[in-house]
């Protein structure tokens, strides 16, 4: 329980009408949770505007609403406070409420366009065998430990977020990482937040349906950045163009990772090969179970990280060679009698599927084919769709587009859009199957003993959504249900 005055004291407040002395019990921003003791928060969303709730909120006995634009007509039981953006309250005030918890906490945030789960996971997964409790806030799951707590969001809303960041302290977790997604900037869910580093992985296009353009999207990602605390880290990848930018306005201390050399922290790539990497960073060689040039760069940025969060680099890099990636990230699945490999993977942007085709063209051998089922999801950003095709299409020997979270789009208009970005050449080996469970049958059937067929977009996701309904559904299980079916 929280004075509201002690709430609000990080907070500007534009105006302050009805009760203000109150004792509060709760913080939501959903009207239907609204109650006695209640802050109701009016956001402005993408699909809806908290506003229009607030009368709701009220009838069920909210002590306290939160707006940017007050009603016209105010309930003089309820408490008033007016601030530029609800949204950015929220986040001070959720800090607040649960006391801070992010500052009892080495809370390390990664973003970028592709590896941040990869690399939020496997560093909860070192931190957790050098012999610290952790804590874990990712787009697969959020763990407490290896307690596993069901994830919605890349980032949670900031009063679910400081809730469980309250809950890890509360547990005596000393180490939490945390996805930071773009849309998680620019909507304060992290904002109030201490961290005591931050890392970034790389940027290409996504999310410009949110974003609107790439500079924006950009922005998005320094902003966290712009946020980290003089007594911070920020380590950012040299070898990426936008790497330097991110670096700017950093208050603290700036580090950079490299695989060409230009780094405080370098790593030489051996060996790249089906059974994993070879590297050599900073004088040791080491294998590692993770495939692929893009995985070279995460292990690199989860050894610079744990190194500047002061842990022994020996030690780190003993463990981190016997760790295994993120589900749903160049997960394989091999087929018993045919020995086909299957790969999960999340790759759902046009640079995470080059990644991951790139990376299969140079581990296999001359006589497999690879074959690629994609989709791209609805509502979403559409500019990427023929740019998937294209590259799935050029960089496989035959390729299926297929749906993928059609969301509230006919997954027939998603799938035309991608077509466009078929080359003519390539068109003679490209099928377009809208059901995703024959699309992944199809790819099976076509694969010869020893093929590679990948599925990409998806990953970790268990399920499809169509129309707002959530359908059963996992590629890795389905793709191991086809291997069966056609007996391969």
């Amino acid at each position: 329980m929280k004075n509201l005055q002690q709430l609000l004291a990080a907070t500007t407040v534009l105006a302050q009408h009805g009760p203000t002395d109150l004792n509060i019990t709760a913080l939501t921003l959903d009207s239907r949770q609204a109650g006695p003791g209640t802050v109701f928060l009016a956001l402005r969303g993408t699909a809806t505007d908290g506003h229009q709730f607030i009368a709701r909120a009220v009838e069920q006995g909210a002590s306290v609403v939160v707006c940017e634009e007050l009603p016209t007509e105010l309930n003089p039981a309820t408490g008033y406070v007016q601030v530029a953006d609800s949204a950015e309250a929220m986040a001070l005030m959720a800090a607040e409420f649960y006391g801070h918890p992010s500052q009892q906490l080495q809370l390390v945030g990664i973003t970028g366009t592709n590896g941040k789960t990869t690399c939020a996971t496997m560093l909860h997964k070192l931190f957790r065998e050098l012999g610290y409790h952790c804590g874990l806030l990712s787009t697969v799951q959020n763990q407490i430990d290896e307690q596993v707590i069901p994830s919605t969001h890349t980032t949670p809303d900031a009063i679910r977020l400081n809730e469980l960041l309250a809950q890890m302290r509360q547990a005596g977790c000393t180490h939490v990482f945390i996805e930071v997604s773009s849309h998680a900037v620019v909507q304060h869910r992290v904002t109030g937040l201490h961290f005591a580093g931050g890392v970034f992985t790389n940027l290409s296009h996504d999310h410009l349906d949110y974003h609107g353009t790439f500079d924006a999207y950009l922005k998005a990602k320094k902003g966290f950045f712009d946020m980290l605390p003089k007594s911070g880290f920020a380590l950012s990848n040299a070898d990426d163009k936008r790497g330097a930018v991110m670096l700017q306005n950093v208050a603290g201390r700036r580090e950079t990772y490299s695989l060409r050399g230009h780094g405080e922290f370098r790593a030489r790539l051996l060996e790249n090969a089906v059974h994993g990497l070879h590297l050599e960073i900073e004088g040791r060689e080491v294998q590692f179970r993770l495939i692929g040039v893009f995985n070279a760069y995460n292990l690199l940025a989860i050894y610079g990280t744990a190194v500047l969060l002061g842990e022994d680099a020996t030690e780190v890099l003993t463990v981190l060679s016997g760790l295994t990636s993120a589900p749903g990230r160049f997960e394989p699945v091999v087929s018993e009698k045919a020995r086909i490999t299957g790969i999960v993977d999340y790759a759902h942007t046009p640079d995470a599927l080059e990644n991951v085709l790139q990376t299969l063209a140079d581990i296999r051998q001359p006589s497999q084919q690879i074959i690629t089922v994609v989709g791209c999801g609805g509502n979403r950003d559409g500019a990427k769709r023929p740019e998937m095709a294209r590259l799935a299409a050029v960089l496989s020997e035959r390729a299926v587009l297929t749906s993928d979270n059609p969301r509230f789009e006919d997954p027939n208009d998603i799938l035309a859009q991608m077509q466009t970005g078929v080359p003519a050449a390539a068109l003679g080996k490209v099928l377009t199957i809208a059901d995703r469970r024959e699309a992944i049958k199809t790819a099976v059937a076509l694969a010869q003993p020893g093929d590679i067929v990948l599925v990409a977009g998806k990953g970790h996701e268990t399920y499809q959504e169509i129309k707002g309904i959530k359908n059963d559904f996992d590629d890795k299980q389905v793709l191991t249900e086809m291997f069966a079916l056609l007996g391969k």
